[in-house]
């Protein structure tokens, strides 16, 4: 089954690489060595500490191969060289409201999407409504909570 292919940047690859790398030669070792106090504690019937162990474990290794799928599935957001003439992943982009409020929105795969710190997802409204337009060019997004109009003022 082909995997849906996974848009990061070079920080957000090396960020879930670093975090598998824990994952795979400090967090799996720890919870093995929990795994067996617990044994030597108790038979495993009953054995709180077992099934809480049991229960991590089956948590790492999930996560683990959550990052493997991600990471084998990953493309690289190149960002623009050059200042770009329009919105593509990797840009930069400030942005008007209305009222005349700028915000920089810096498009990411979903993975590493973070509203809150202006981290925008190709795949969230703001971000569809944005890919392939130009400065000056005013985009309406159609989000859950009701539609906006935003003006493109700089694309980096």
């Amino acid at each position: 089954m082909q995997d849906k292919v996974v848009y990061l940047t070079p920080e957000g690859k090396q960020r879930f690489a670093a975090e598998l790398h824990e994952l795979q030669t400090v967090r799996r070792h720890q919870v093995e060595e929990q795994i067996r106090r617990a044994k030597e504690f108790a038979d495993t019937v009953d054995n709180a500490e077992y099934d809480e162990a049991k229960q991590e474990q089956a948590f790492v290794e999930g996560r683990i191969q959550e990052l493997e799928r991600l990471l084998s599935a990953a493309k690289l957001i190149e960002e623009p060289t050059t200042k770009g003439d329009f919105v593509r992943m990797g840009s930069h982009v400030k942005v008007s409201d209305v009222d005349g409020e700028e915000e920089t929105y810096y498009l990411v795969g979903s993975h590493e999407a973070d509203p809150r710190h202006g981290l925008v997802s190709n795949e969230s409204p703001i971000g569809r409504a944005l890919i392939g337009k130009r400065i000056g060019d005013e985009v309406t997004v159609v989000a859950p909570a009701g539609s906006f109009t935003l003006k493109i003022m700089e694309i980096n």
